[in-house]
């Protein structure tokens, strides 16, 4: 039985994310699952979590899984946002998605959000968190100007988040076409790898 658990959904396949780190892996996180797990486990790793589906996990439930000694690592998405919460009282944030909420940079939680299928994890919608760091990077590379990165990135923030995707991105700004048809960047699965390497190095495994 591992120490690990990490719950991970449609940021990362799993296995991707065990080739990087041996660990128990469960479904995304909601409210009551933390208090089911196995008493072995010490460290644990929140990736992605429920957030209209069912009741979010919330900080009274993490925190005395802090206080009780249990390392506790966040990143991405769910673990993004309660790592922000948490940071002061010993919840390890990794990651640009953690550090963009951190800073204030990005404050509406539905950036995260996205819809999956739920057998198989996979993105039925692209997350805005995903192409706001894409815009961004377009911007730096001087594919775009950074006010039509902007002017983007607002319209789409209008859209409810089930309908969101990097098709409206190419419709509103065809200049970006061709880097989205060759596949954009996916700052949750970077964030989301950075997270199981940072546990690893921690835990020696």
């Amino acid at each position: 039985m591992s120490e690990i658990a990490v719950f991970l959904g449609p940021s990362l396949p799993v296995a991707a994310a065990r080739s990087v780190l041996d660990a128990v892996y469960l479904p995304p996180i909601k409210r009551g699952d933390l208090s089911q797990l196995d008493p072995e486990i010490r460290c644990i790793g929140i990736v992605d979590g429920e957030f209209y589906q069912s009741l979010a996990v919330s900080p009274k439930e993490i925190l005395p899984l802090i206080e009780g000694g249990i390392a506790l690592y966040g990143a991405a998405s769910m673990g993004a946002l309660r790592a922000v919460e948490l940071e002061p009282y010993g919840m390890i944030g990794v990651g640009r998605v953690f550090e963009a909420y951190r800073d204030g940079i990005v404050e509406a939680e539905d950036e995260v959000a996205l819809v999956y299928d739920r057998e198989t994890y996979e993105p039925l919608s692209d997350p805005l968190i995903n192409i706001r760091f894409a815009l961004e990077g377009a911007a730096r590379l001087g594919l775009i100007a950074s006010s039509r990165a902007e002017e983007v990135l607002e319209s789409l923030r209008k859209t409810w988040f089930p309908l969101r995707s990097y098709a409206d991105v190419a419709r509103l700004c065809p200049e970006l076409a061709s880097m989205i048809s060759a596949g954009p960047p996916n700052q949750k699965a970077e964030d989301a790898v950075l997270l199981l390497h940072r546990m690893r190095r921690a835990w020696n495994k």
